[in-house]
């Protein structure tokens, strides 16, 4: 599953520098992330850095974006190949 990042983003920037897979991207007025990078850290991290990192907690569930570990590492791979 991909992360997004909701309304209550502050444009801090503590999320776009840890995400392994540079799918975190600055836009107006929020950050995003782009479900097709995003593998929740997995290959890279035990959990998504972005949520460690994030002082507005505003990083949840993607509902469009339901992948098993083993399509998120997959995806990793493919991006990181």
């Amino acid at each position: 599953m991909a992360l997004l990042i909701t309304e209550n983003c502050t444009s801090c920037d503590a999320c776009r520098p840890v995400c392994p897979n540079e799918a975190i991207a600055m836009a107006e007025p929020i950050f995003v992330i782009d479900p097709l990078r995003c593998t929740e850290c997995v290959g890279a991290e035990d959990e998504p850095q972005c949520r460690l990192v994030c002082p507005a907690d505003c990083i949840e569930d993607n509902p469009d974006f339901r992948e098993g570990r083993e399509a998120l590492l997959a995806k990793y791979q493919a991006l990181h190949a």
